[in-house]
């Protein structure tokens, strides 16, 4: 089956920024400061944690709970704000060396591996939450961009905390699933390995590439190969299976896939293309029942709702979902849709701004059917359309992580290659 693509879309089109009006140009960098701010803010002088969430209006911020893998996009966006001169390279040092100080050497951990939602001020575990094998790859993944950035002790703690994690204990619960090739999701003190494994195509592709890559405790390249991708078709294009955004984006924030296929013939990076045009069809298709959906405003994601915070979804598979729209999701797309995030993000600006649009950008979720406008940012949403705005207009992190040695060998022993072909490939 070949690829289907949209009319005058290429598999291998340049991810360079297109020519923008100036107005667009201007409306992209206000979206990119304002996120910036998020962990200028929320990011605790004396540990580097960084908030999970924070109010997007006025208002004291006095909530405690940090997230590990919100850490990590906050250690990403560091040369980002240096680059930018939101900050400048001495203080953006002093910031990376403050949370890699902390993480290398007071911050509990299991294995190497960190809790997933943990205090702000003391890194202890909060809310009985796991070891988390996927929010510590995240974190991992931000301390190498901002480590091939400055180099130096900086590098050396990134790569430190990399090593530390026993990828082979993750793997095989502890030994006791010697022949397992699927990482497990996490632990916890209280009952072990959680019954979950990361055996079937979602966010995880950084934390593989990173396991496979790394090498001390790194596991086979045939774990990448037994990962199931089931995949399917909606509005004429093949990507996997997994509505929300955020799975065909977390790795992407740090790995460029552009131009790549594995051993399999998988091409993710079109996947992820396919996925975000299928999931704003879906949303227009849906327009007639709920009120927050149309052709500029669509994002269906893991976010904030009415009722707490849920993973919406597109098809194939899985598409659960109540009318939220997460723009922060949206607009973490634009590598793969400029034209179409920029005219989300003008049009939520135009017509939601009053309600959505704060001193962080716009709020992580609303529904207009419900009448419910959220008033937190999330720190893993903007983290996560920060670096991809900023890999859109530069590829600063993708060129910061692609100087990793582990990221280049975990990408080789997993199959990875870059072709120039456009003939034929397998479904997505």
């Amino acid at each position: 089956m070949a690829l289907v693509l949209p009319l005058g879309l290429s598999v291998f089109a340049p991810c360079r920024a297109a020519p923008l009006a100036p107005a667009d140009r201007a409306l992209v960098a206000e979206i990119e400061r304002r996120a910036f701010r998020f962990f200028l803010d929320h990011t605790n002088p004396k540990t580097g944690l960084v908030r999970d969430r924070a109010s997007n209006f006025p208002g004291q911020e006095t909530r405690n709970a940090a997230s590990i893998a919100a850490t990590g996009f906050g250690l990403a966006s560091i040369p980002i704000g240096v680059k930018r001169g939101w900050i400048s390279r001495n203080h953006g040092q002093k910031r990376a060396l403050t949370a890699l100080r902390f993480l290398a050497s007071q911050a509990p951990n299991e294995r190497g591996f960190f809790y997933h939602f943990v205090d702000w001020n003391t890194g202890r575990r909060l809310w009985n939450s796991e070891v988390s094998s996927v929010d510590s790859a995240l974190l991992f993944g931000g301390a190498l961009a901002v480590g091939e950035f400055y180099g130096g002790e900086v590098r050396r703690l990134a790569y430190f905390l990399l090593e530390r994690a026993d990828f082979q204990w993750m793997l095989t619960d502890g030994g006791a699933k010697p022949d397992s090739l699927f990482l497990c999701h996490g632990w916890t003190p209280e009952g072990g390995f959680l019954p979950h494994r990361w055996d079937t195509y979602a966010e995880q592709s950084l934390l593989y590439l990173l396991a496979i890559g790394v090498g001390r405790h790194s596991i086979p390249g045939r774990c990448w190969d037994a990962i199931r991708r089931p995949t399917g078709t909606h509005a004429g294009l093949w990507t996997f299976h997994g509505g929300p955004l955020f799975i065909h984006q977390f790795s992407h924030a740090f790995v460029n896939f552009r131009g790549m296929r594995d051993r399999k013939g998988f091409d993710y990076w079109q996947a992820s293309v396919n996925a975000t045009l299928i999931n704003r069809r879906f949303c227009i298709d849906q327009s007639s029942r709920y009120r927050s959906y149309g052709p500029n405003s669509w994002g269906l994601s893991a976010s904030d709702c009415v009722d707490g915070y849920h993973a919406h979804g597109a098809p194939p598979g899985w598409a659960g979902h109540d009318g939220t729209v997460c723009p922060d999701a949206a607009l973490a797309s634009m590598p793969f849709a400029p034209g179409l995030c920029i005219a989300l993000a003008r049009h939520l600006l135009s017509v939601h701004g009053g309600k959505l649009w704060g001193r962080y950008g716009f709020s992580d979720a609303f529904n207009v059917d419900r009448d419910w406008w959220d008033q937190d940012v999330v720190g893993i949403d903007v983290g996560c359309m920060l670096l991809m705005l900023e890999n859109w207009r530069s590829g600063l992190v993708w060129k910061l992580c692609g100087k990793s040695p582990v990221l280049m060998r975990g990408m080789k022993l997993a199959g990875l290659k870059r072709t120039v072909s456009n003939g034929p490939t397998r479904p997505i």
